[in-house]
């Protein structure tokens, strides 16, 4: 599965540029644009997620990261459920600041850092639990990525990737699609002030592998017991996976 291919870039050095520059120029209104643009149905998907995840939690000893945290939502939500902060990393600054703020906020000591998700800065088999939602989307390699998080899971670690999908309907996947290419990128161009960036959404949704495909992807790396469970409708999708 080749990675993420946004407009102009003819290599992974340079998609990796453009997405980190796109990501710190909406950082400042990506909260308000994301959660309005999705009525706030993200918020019931990262809820899931930690629903999904809170064995690993619920494990004082367990060291968990957030990966390509951006501003920092499910962070936080994995903070507030375990009682304690988790690791949230991101290649792009400007993000972390806003996540920083939001933990500060819910009185939790940040515990970010800055790391690019195919060079995570861990040793092998040191981290018990790994979750990215709305993150892998934008790596540069999809199986390198798959192998890099498989690497610095413990053996019975678990992963957890919420992403957006293709519905499995054809005919909500045409409605998501005309919302998606059309609407999505008027109102969010308007909201955060850089339209290329919710240009780039659709697209890079619709050139991401498909939930089977994920699903593929992740038992190829070495993942084992892996499922994914489709939410509203299909437009996002859970993948869970052991080492």
């Amino acid at each position: 599965m080749r990675g993420t291919t946004p407009p102009g870039a003819v290599n992974e050095q340079q998609a990796a540029r453009w997405v980190r520059d796109m990501f710190g120029r909406v950082a400042p209104r990506y909260d308000f644009a994301n959660h309005l643009l999705s009525m706030n149905i993200d918020r019931r998907w990262r809820g899931r997620t930690v629903a999904r995840v809170r064995d690993v939690l619920l494990r004082p000893e367990a060291r968990i990261a957030d990966l390509c945290c951006g501003t920092g939502d499910l962070t936080l939500a994995l903070s507030v459920a375990r009682g304690s902060p988790v690791l949230g990393s991101d290649f792009c600054a400007p993000m972390l600041d806003r996540a920083a703020q939001k933990l500060f906020a819910h009185h939790l000591q940040p515990r970010l850092f800055e790391a690019d998700a195919m060079r995570l800065p861990f040793a092998d088999g040191s981290l018990d639990l790994i979750t990215c939602a709305f993150g892998f989307r934008n790596l540069t390699g999809y199986d390198a990525g798959l192998r890099e998080f498989r690497r610095v899971l413990r053996a019975g670690g678990k992963l957890a990737i919420l992403e957006f999908s293709t519905p499995p309907n054809r005919w909500f996947s045409a409605l998501y699609g005309f919302y998606s290419g059309q609407i999505l990128p008027r109102i969010g161009g308007v909201l955060s002030g850089a339209r290329d960036a919710y240009t780039y959404l659709p697209e890079s949704v619709e050139k991401f592998p498909n939930a089977e495909e994920l699903a593929r992807g992740m038992r190829d790396a070495g993942f084992c017991q892996v499922s994914f469970e489709r939410m509203t409708g299909g437009i996002v999708a859970l993948h869970v996976g052991i080492a």
